[in-house]
This record gives C-alpha cells, structure tokens and sequence, in this order.
C-alpha cells in the first residue's frame, strides 16, 4: 500500500457511494487508477465488504451489552464460532485475562439481553459470563483512517 491507496481508502470510508470519477477528482488521479486500485485492495481482502453505518438506536437497538465470557478449557474457537452466528453479535474478541473473550451485542431491549445471557449464552462450554451495559456511547466507529 501507498499514500494512494491510503487516500482511497479514506476516500471509500468517508462516502463508500463515492464513483471513482469522483475519488479520483478528490485526490489528483484518474477513474481507472482508482478502479484498478480498488480492485487490488479488495483482492487482497484489504477492502473486504461495504456497508453503511447505522444509527442502531433510531432501529430500536437501545441496549448496548459487553459481555466477558469465560469458556472450558479447549472450546473457546467453538463457544467463539457459535456465538458469531447471532445477528445482534457486533463484534467477538478472542483476548488475553482472566476472561477468554469480548462480545459486543445490539439488543432492542433488557428482555432481549436477560434471554441472550441466559438461554443463548447457555451453553454447557460455557463458565461465565459478566455482563456491561453501556450507559452513554461516546464514540462508535470501527472505521480506521
């Protein structure tokens, strides 16, 4: 990666709607330059998917939950893959501690986060669970640049 590839991409984080036309006006470089640059970041999976950022409370997702999991010795990958599958998992983090991993999950509500700690986190490789809700989100924005 270059500084242009690096411009491009901030180009792509800031509006991913942006045509190449445009990115390429913003930064100095003609549209096919951009398009074969994207083309290269995306096949090396630098650029893996695009999407749009969601205000999730305005969908009804007032609930923020981190939530520490300790899992028995040898299932973490397993509690890991299973727990990915959820739709309102955001994020899960294999981490070093006292715990073995970090689920960030969206929830409409405290009965959906009670019936996600108590019947999908109950699995028999799972030991604990420790769970933080989120009181104010200050900053929410995954994208680097």
């Amino acid at each position: 990666m270059d500084e242009t590839d690096v411009k491009i991409l901030q180009q792509i984080l800031s509006d991913a709607r942006l045509s190449y036309r445009k990115i390429g006006e913003k930064i100095g470089v003609s549209p096919p330059t951009v398009l074969s640059r994207v083309q290269k970041l995306e096949g090396n999976r630098i650029i893996r998917s695009y999407s749009a950022v969601l205000d999730h409370e305005k969908l009804g997702y007032d609930l923020t939950a981190i939530i520490e999991v300790t899992a028995v010795k040898g299932k973490i990958t397993e509690v890991e893959k299973h727990i990915s599958i959820f739709p309102n998992v955001c994020a899960v983090y294999d981490i070093t501690g006292l715990t073995d991993m970090i689920i960030i999950a969206k929830f409409r509500n405290r009965k959906e986060l009670s019936d996600f700690v108590k019947k999908d986190l109950a699995l028999p490789y799972i030991e604990r669970t420790n769970s933080h809700i989120v009181l104010v989100t200050v900053k929410e924005d995954f994208r680097l640049m």
